[in-house]
């Protein structure tokens, strides 16, 4: 069994490619997945990374910073190949539109060609779905409640970013470069493997209920039974104009058990929040308040390497909101340091994929 990890700052796609090739010449991979800056021209590094490895599965999408072992990135690729004692089994396939339903059916059965079993009738606990998405699409959770009709397997994953331009994002697949689309991949690991999604929260009194909505634009135009701004603002005990500022500190989270789905608000619109996942009206949301992210993620990646007795490889798909704000305090470097001694990588991503669309999440793909 073998997985290898890869990264490069180069700034010409060739020498980059060269650099990620050379730092897997000990792997014959039959997966490579990789995450690269926007700052590489979408349709080159596509062709480039499908081109230097052939025979591989190669699918990636751009970003919003990277992640690899021990470090946080940017400007970068990050790239990890897996090879057939790791992965066993693996079928690719390509959402080319993701508002079409005969897209999304379309991508399903290629992948049941590729692994030679319809998605309906695949062991949750011996297959796991990855998914590159689009990440301003808007389209994250129609696309997640499709797949989630249409198979147990659990696909987890990232929206691609684009260094907050929030101009264009990419999705690759074997060197094809797509916008609007999504791409998949279904794997059937040699080994065991797990999930963990973490975020940084804990929760607080005061409770609002979106009582008018407009899912679509991701918006809440009330809470509580009034403008959605003025009752976020009162349960944090600031003003109206003050509000925004307290988005990134205190989202709100839809409360099961013990965990949350955390849902975060992007920006004022005349007295409603818009979001940056759907908000169903009647939904009970918790107010949350930040904790540590650093401690929280090293706690929740400890406890899963010691259920496993190890870990050959994790995969962090790992939100922007979370990223800024390790960098606004200082623990760019203290949150590298979480995977220093795990082969890793991973991308800041505009939004996370995990039975449905989420925010200030990191949910991570582990292999045992």
């Amino acid at each position: 069994m073998s997985v290898t990890t890869a990264s490069t700052t180069a700034l010409s796609i060739e020498q980059a490619v060269d650099e990620i090739r050379d730092q897997c010449s000990g792997i014959s991979p039959r997966l490579v997945l990789f995450f690269a800056s926007s700052r590489y021209n979408p349709a080159s590094i596509g062709r480039a990374m499908h081109d230097a490895f052939p025979g591989a599965q190669v699918i990636g999408c751009s970003t919003a910073g990277e992640i690899t072992s021990g470090r946080v990135m940017k400007d970068s690729i990050v790239a990890m190949a897996f090879d057939e004692g790791t992965i066993e089994g693996v079928a690719c396939s390509a959402v080319t539109d993701i508002t079409s339903p005969d897209a999304l059916a379309d991508a399903v059965r290629g992948l049941e060609g590729g692994i030679g079993t319809p998605l309906r009738e695949l062991d949750f606990q011996k297959y796991v779905g990855v998914i590159l998405i689009d990440g301003l699409s808007g389209a994250e959770e129609q696309v997640m409640d499709r797949l989630g009709d249409l198979t147990d397997v659990a696909f987890i994953g990232g929206s691609a970013g684009d260094d907050l331009k929030f101009q264009s994002t990419h999705v690759y697949l074997n060197g094809a470069a797509y916008t609007g689309a999504a791409v998949l991949a279904l794997l059937k690991p040699a080994g065991e493997f797990d999930i963990i999604k973490t975020q940084s929260f804990r929760t607080l009194d005061a409770v609002l209920v979106p009582t008018k909505v407009n899912e679509e634009r991701r918006e809440v135009i009330e809470f509580n039974g009034m403008p959605a701004v003025l009752a976020y603002a009162r349960a944090l005990g600031v003003s109206v104009e003050d509000a925004p500022k307290r988005f990134m500190h205190n989202p709100v989270g839809l409360v099961t058990g013990d965990d949350f789905f955390v849902r975060s608000p992007r920006q004022i619109d005349g007295g409603g929040i818009l979001f940056y996942c759907k908000v169903k009206e009647g939904m009970e949301l918790a107010l949350l308040e930040a904790t540590d992210i650093v401690e929280d993620t090293r706690r929740a990646v400890d406890e899963k390497v010691r259920q496993l007795g190890g870990a050959s490889a994790l995969i962090n798909f790992h939100c922007i909101l979370r990223a800024l704000e390790l960098e606004e305090k200082g623990q760019e470097e203290a949150y590298g340091s979480i995977f220093t001694d795990i082969p890793t990588i991973g991308f800041s991503t505009y939004g996370e994929e995990y039975i449905g669309h989420i925010n200030q999440t990191s949910t991570m793909l582990i292999f045992k």
